[in-house]
């Protein structure tokens, strides 16, 4: 046997065409057999969250509006009048009536009032310029009360202290009316005075000043603290300040001093 028989012959090139171009007209026939030529619609999506408004939640929502107040809004308070104005109808004035034109004359007007006043007769009638006047007697004042006798008054811190020697004070004599005496003090713990100062104007009389004074170096007042075994009083206590105010009380001036001061 021939061996160069017994070998398969290799295909020709039309045959490889051939099928080639078979199998490609067969899957181009499995393509449009098997493709689906209907519209493609689109797939509801299952178990997605849906939003729902309650039937309520407007009127709510409305409260959050910064424009509720300040812009016209058919939920506030004065919507039905904002945004529902009514239109007014224009009416305009027709005059329908005819004129009625007066039927008597004007002579005889005015007889019925001229008749009224020739049969009436009337007062004279007088004109009060100026009415009378009303007299009244005018409430006195009270007169304020003068004190009798010379008074001291204190003031200040030394007001809290009390006086352990009573000062009497004297009427002055003056023929005027005096101010007070005004004593500015400084008073230590032991309840004496140091430094008395009069403070200016003064009363208007020398003799009264010079009064106020010395009463005012005299004075001795209550010890601020006291020690608890020898029962004498702490220098180093304190201080204490005010004024001593003596309101004079004036008499009349003695004949033998007026004649001595006015010689």
């Amino acid at each position: 046997m021939n061996p160069a028989l017994s070998e398969p012959l290799p295909w020709p090139r039309r045959r490889w065409w051939f099928l080639i171009t078979l199998v490609f007209a067969a899957h181009l026939g499995l393509i449009f057999t098997l493709t689906d030529r209907r519209p493609v619609v689109p797939r509801r999506p299952a178990g997605v969250p849906v939003l729902k408004l309650a039937t309520d939640g407007g009127e709510m929502l409305a409260l959050n509006d910064p424009t509720l107040f300040a812009l016209p809004q058919l939920r506030d308070f004065a919507g039905a009048a904002w945004l529902q104005i009514p239109t007014p109808q224009y009416r305009p004035f027709q005059w329908t009536e005819p004129p009625r034109w007066l039927a008597r004359p004007l002579e005889p007007l005015g007889t019925v009032f001229a008749r009224f006043m020739e049969t009436n007769r009337f007062a004279p009638f007088e004109l009060e310029l100026k009415p009378a006047p009303d007299l009244t007697v005018p409430e006195l004042a009270p007169e304020p009360a003068v004190a009798a006798q010379s008074v001291l008054r204190l003031e200040g811190d030394v007001a809290q202290r009390r006086l352990l020697n009573p000062i009497d004070l004297t009427n002055q004599p003056s023929s005027d009316l005096l101010t007070n005496s005004i004593v500015q003090v400084l008073v230590d713990a032991t309840g004496n005075v140091f430094s008395p100062v009069l403070l200016p104007p003064g009363s208007g009389l020398k003799d009264a000043d010079q009064s106020a004074l010395e009463l005012a170096k005299a004075a001795r007042f209550e010890p601020l603290v006291r020690a608890s075994a020898g029962g004498t009083p702490n220098p180093a206590a304190g201080w204490s300040g005010g004024l001593m105010i003596f309101e004079w009380h004036t008499v009349p001036p003695s004949e033998t001093n007026t004649s001595a001061a006015f010689p």
